[in-house]
C-alpha cells in the first residue's frame, strides 16, 4: 500500500480481538475467567431480570426448560465451543465486570493502536467498535486496558444485537445507527469473512493481518500489519 491508496472516509469503525488486541487476552485470560465463574454467578444473580432475561434466551435456543445448573452447563459448553451467541456473551460481560472492578487483569490493546486511535480521536474521526463480545463487554474491555480508559475514543459500540458479523445487512444496520453512508466507513478486522461483508454493504475495508497469516494468500483487500499503516488520514 501506498500513498495514492488513502480512503476518503468520515469515521472509522473496528473489531477488537486480533486487530486492537491480541486473541490471546480473550482466549487465555477472559473466556477461562468466564468459565470457571459461570455457575456461581448464575447461582448468586439468576434471580436479577438482567440475568433471568440470558438464562431464558439459553432455554430457547436448546429448546428445553432446563434448571440454572445445567443452563451454567450449556454456556461452559458454548464458551468451549467460541459460539457467537448474543445471551453468553451478555453474561460473559457480566462476569468481566466483576472481574474488571476488582482488577483482576487489564486489557490488552496494541500500543499501535492506542496511539492511531489517540490520533485519529483527536483530529475529530468519530470511532466506532463493532464486536461479537456485547456493547458493555466492548466498554467494559476499553475502560480498562494496559493503557487506561480509552472510552472517551469511541462514539458508540455495535455486538451481535445488531446482526452477524459475517452478514452484509448488519454492516448496512450499523451505517444507518451512525447516520452514515456505507461508502464514509471504513471497516478494519483481522476476519476476511467480515470485511467481505461489509465491503458488500459497501463500506472501505482493511485488513489487520498482525500474524502474516495471509502472506502469499490472495486477498481482496487492503493489507496491513499494524495501525501505523493503515492509509486514512
Amino acid at each position: 500500500m501506498n500513498e495514492a491508496d488513502r480512503w476518503d472516509v468520515e469515521a472509522v469503525l473496528t473489531d477488537i480481538e486480533g486487530t486492537t488486541s491480541s486473541i490471546s487476552f480473550v482466549k487465555e485470560v477472559l473466556f477461562p475467567y468466564a468459565r470457571a465463574r459461570m455457575a456461581d454467578f448464575i447461582a448468586r444473580h439468576g434471580g436479577e431480570e438482567p440475568v433471568r432475561h440470558q438464562l431464558d434466551a439459553v432455554r430457547e435456543a436448546v429448546g428445553a426448560p432446563l434448571p440454572d445448573d445445567e443452563v451454567a452447563g450449556v454456556l461452559c459448553g458454548w464458551i468451549d465451543e467460541d459460539r457467537k451467541a448474543t445471551p453468553l456473551k451478555a453474561l460473559q460481560g457480566m462476569i468481566w465486570r466483576e472481574g474488571y472492578e476488582r482488577g483482576d487483569y487489564r486489557a490488552h490493546v496494541y500500543d499501535d493502536a492506542v496511539a492511531r486511535l489517540g490520533r485519529w480521536h483527536g483530529d475529530g474521526m468519530p470511532l466506532f467498535v463493532y464486536s461479537s463480545g456485547s456493547a458493555e463487554a466492548q466498554r467494559l474491555f476499553f475502560a480498562h486496558t494496559t493503557a487506561g480508559d480509552l472510552t472517551p475514543f469511541f462514539s458508540g459500540y455495535f455486538d451481535t444485537t445488531i446482526g452477524p458479523k459475517q452478514a452484509p445487512g448488519s454492516y448496512h444496520a450499523i451505517a444507518r445507527a451512525m447516520a452514515r453512508p456505507p461508502a464514509g466507513i471504513l471497516f478494519l478486522s483481522d476476519v476476511v469473512a467480515e470485511l467481505d461483508a461489509a465491503r458488500a454493504a459497501g463500506m472501505a475495508t482493511c485488513l489487520v493481518d498482525r500474524d502474516d497469516d495471509h502472506s502469499g494468500a490472495s486477498v481482496p483487500h487492503p493489507v496491513v500489519h499494524t495501525f501505523a499503516a493503515i492509509p486514512c488520514p
